[in-house]
């Protein structure tokens, strides 16, 4: 044997030593990966259904989402129609309003002078009343006078 064949030997040897070290860990790499095969496949069965029942859920919340944009804008409609009543009651309201205060002052003015009227009347009537009541207590005291100047002639 020359010394390029024991070389080769030695070199042979080695890379035997170097495979079979590294068999090792690459067999234990093998179950790892296995394993992980195992659970990955697991995993896509159990999701699978869930995902389904996921892409179900957000249909049905689609489907409530449109229900109610169609009722919001059901009520956005009636809150415009509403709006638009109270703008014309508001606007009956200020014509009533205006109304009452031309009808007041055109009403104000006579009654005052109709009740000052009737006051005056009142008042000439009481003063009237008054004044007989006055007239006959002068008479009566006049015509005791009268009886007592002729008493003492």
């Amino acid at each position: 044997m020359s010394g390029g064949e024991i070389a080769w030997l030695i070199l042979s040897g080695a890379f035997l030593m170097l495979v079979l070290v590294l068999a090792v860990p690459i067999l234990r790499l093998r179950h790892t990966v296995d394993a992980t095969t195992r659970m990955i496949n697991d995993l896509n069965d159990r999701t699978a259904p869930l995902l389904g029942d996921v892409n179900a859920t957000v249909k049905n919340v689609n489907t409530a989402l449109e229900q109610t944009q169609t009722t919001l804008d059901g009520v956005n409609l009636q809150l415009a129609k509403v709006d638009t009543m109270t703008t014309h009651a508001q606007n009956v309201t200020a014509n009533v309003a205006n109304l009452a205060a031309v009808v007041s002052a055109a009403a104000a003015n006579p009654l005052v002078k109709v009740a000052a009227f009737g006051y005056g009347v009142r008042r000439a009537a009481a003063a009237r009343r008054h004044a007989e009541d006055d007239r006959e207590a002068r008479d009566i005291i006049k015509q005791r006078r009268r009886a007592e100047k002729r008493a003492n002639r």
